[in-house]
Formats: C-alpha cells, sequence, structure tokens
C-alpha cells in the first residue's frame, strides 16, 4: 500500500510539473509574438524613408471644373523595399492613371487649403493601396502643387 501511494504522488507530482511548464511555455510564446509585432510598427529612421519614398514630378491634368487645372507634384512614401518595387513597376500604367481620373473628378476647391490637400491624399492612399500586392503606401507629400 505505501509503494501504491508513493506512485500516486509521484505520478502527480510529474503532471503537475508538466502543467506548470505548458503554461510558461505558453505565456512566454504569446509575450515574444506580441513584443515582436511591438517592434514591426517602430518608427522609420530618416534613412529608411527615404529608401522607400517613390517622387513622381510635375502631373498635369484638367480638373473638373471648367477652363481649371493643376500641376502636382506627390512623393510616395511606402513601408518597404517590396511595396516599393511593386509601385514602381505600376507607376506608368494604373499608378498614374488613377492619380489623374482622381483629381479630374475634383474642382479647385476641393483640392486648395490644408483640408482639400489632406482630402486628396487620403482619397489617393485608399485608391492605390489595392493596386499593390507587397504592401502599402504609408503616406504621400504634396511637394509641389499650382492650381489654375
Amino acid at each position: 500500500m505505501l509503494k501504491n501511494r508513493f506512485f500516486l504522488m509521484l505520478v502527480s507530482i510529474l503532471v503537475a510539473i508538466t502543467l506548470v511548464l505548458t503554461a510558461a511555455f505558453v505565456l512566454w510564446t504569446v509575450m515574444d509574438n506580441k513584443s515582436e509585432s511591438a517592434g514591426a510598427e517602430k518608427a522609420q529612421t530618416s534613412a529608411e524613408i527615404k529608401e522607400n519614398t517613390v517622387i513622381m514630378k510635375d502631373i498635369t491634368t484638367n480638373l473638373a471644373s471648367q477652363g481649371s487645372f493643376v500641376k502636382i507634384s506627390l512623393a510616395f512614401e511606402l513601408e518597404n523595399k517590396k511595396a516599393k518595387t511593386d509601385f514602381e513597376n505600376l507607376i506608368d500604367s494604373r499608378i498614374k492613371g488613377t492619380i489623374i481620373r482622381t483629381l479630374s473628378d475634383m474642382n479647385s476647391d476641393q483640392i486648395s487649403g490644408s483640408k482639400g490637400q489632406d482630402n486628396l491624399t487620403n482619397t489617393l492612399i485608399s485608391k492605390l493601396n489595392p493596386l499593390l500586392n507587397e504592401g502599402k503606401i504609408r503616406r504621400i507629400n504634396i511637394t509641389d502643387i499650382v492650381l489654375e
């Protein structure tokens, strides 16, 4: 009877140790995943921003209002090198066409001022991001704009 009790006590201790180690492993894995995802969202350095930026100069198109046009230059900040390469491959075919169509649907009042420019960049981001397969546009800066 003493051997039976000793055996049951030994099995109980081993099960308890196994449960504690399993819980520790699961917690370690969860905490490690959280720290990796937090590290992925870290701020980019100025060199990384420059490396992942594509500049489009002097896009000129008519606006929706009669007799007015816009000449605009844009800087597209992409999230990584793959996104930049993907963006550059589509720049002459789909990207530029989407920008021109978006601008031609607007009038000068919708583009002028900081609110209008914010509206334009947000609209472009929402229209251009679905075209990219390897990442996304983080930000669009208007580097030059002329409204006539």
